[in-house]
């Protein structure tokens, strides 16, 4: 088997490349920055540089007959701007994506996200087809809910596309890094209240396992979340900063405070001319329960979840690994240990 893996240097598609290489499938990596990119250095893979957004250099980068293309390439950015960048490189970049494997002939798998899904609550944990919907519209909700727009259309005109739905993913092989930043972010303590919702906290390992198995098993449209553990982020915080043997949160943050804290970072974002990681609609988010069921996934793909606690420990050890936090001996010293 061959597959084409887009996006294939971010947390994602280079734990799909990694998995598909373990299973003795071959693997063309296409990135913008798959040539210089250290996360695919010494991999057995075919490189294709070109950026997702343009068709031309899709289509020239890819030679030969491929049996998938896995479609992780996405651009993240929580908050109200960057849009027409996250609409470029989501929506087009899956236009395209789609288009390669309609003229190869082959399935495509589309990676969505559960934020374009309707949200959970603390006490009802959303399905695929859960109806409603309740996320904040910001660039990145509706930048991917294009993209899949997309992929449906693609399945409406009987294409051969099926969709997944990852949850927030913790582990190994986040260069950039994506997920892990939230680590990266308490490495010098938490602040003393954590956001009120929570997430379903899985590993990219199991994720890219169940889209591998997704290109054999799953049905022409098929639709599969792929959570894990849905914890607070108050839960996640403290085992977060437990495991760093940093300050730990101990209170949520209450609606007031909340609002005050997202105005105020694009209050800054306006000052600077680019908006923070922390801003209002950052912290909406933060405030819902984003908490789902793989059930579905488990039964037709055979999805294993493994505990949220070993995928965290795992990306904080390859955190410290690859130099992004320090190393565990350096933390004791910095606090006197």
């Amino acid at each position: 088997m061959r597959i084409v893996v887009t996006g294939a240097t971010g947390l994602l598609g280079n734990n799909v490349v990694r998995s598909a290489l373990s299973k003795g499938i071959d693997v063309i990596a296409l990135s913008r920055t798959a040539g210089t990119s250290r996360s695919l250095a010494g991999l057995p893979i075919e490189v294709a540089v070109a950026d997702i957004a343009n068709w031309e250099s899709v289509r020239d980068g890819v030679k030969g007959p491929i049996d998938a293309v896995i479609h992780c390439a996405a651009h993240i950015h929580i908050g109200w701007t960057e849009s027409e960048k996250s609409q470029r490189i989501n929506e087009l970049g899956t236009q395209n994506a789609l288009q390669l494997a309609a003229d190869h002939g082959c399935r495509c798998i589309h990676v969505s996200t559960v934020n374009t899904l309707a949200i959970g609550t603390a006490d009802h944990i959303a399905e695929e087809d859960s109806p409603g919907d309740g996320q904040i519209p910001c660039t990145y909700v509706l930048s991917k809910r294009a993209a899949e727009r997309k992929a449906r259309d693609a399945i409406e005109q009987g294409a051969d596309v099926v969709i997944v739905y990852p949850g927030f993913m913790l582990g190994p092989w986040d260069w950039k890094p994506s997920s892990g930043r939230m680590i990266c972010d308490l490495a010098t303590g938490a602040p003393p209240a954590a956001p009120s919702g929570g997430c379903s906290v899985c590993d990219p390992r199991d994720v890219a396992n169940a889209i591998l198995s997704a290109i054999d098993r799953a049905p022409r449209g098929g639709r599969y979340i792929l959570g894990g553990e849905n914890w607070t982020y108050l839960q996640l915080w403290r085992e977060i900063s437990r495991r760093l043997g940093v300050r730990q949160p101990w209170i949520i943050m209450g609606s007031a405070v909340g609002f005050v804290v997202g105005r105020a970072g694009d209050i800054w974002g306006n000052l600077l001319g680019s908006e923070p990681v922390v801003n209002s609609a950052a912290i909406a988010m933060s405030a819902q329960f984003h908490w789902y069921s793989s059930e579905r996934a488990v039964a037709q793909l055979g999805y294993s979840i493994r505990p949220a606690s070993e995928s965290l420990e795992t990306a904080i050890a390859w955190l410290r690994e690859y130099g992004y936090l320090p190393s565990e001996g350096a933390e004791a010293r910095k606090s006197g240990g």
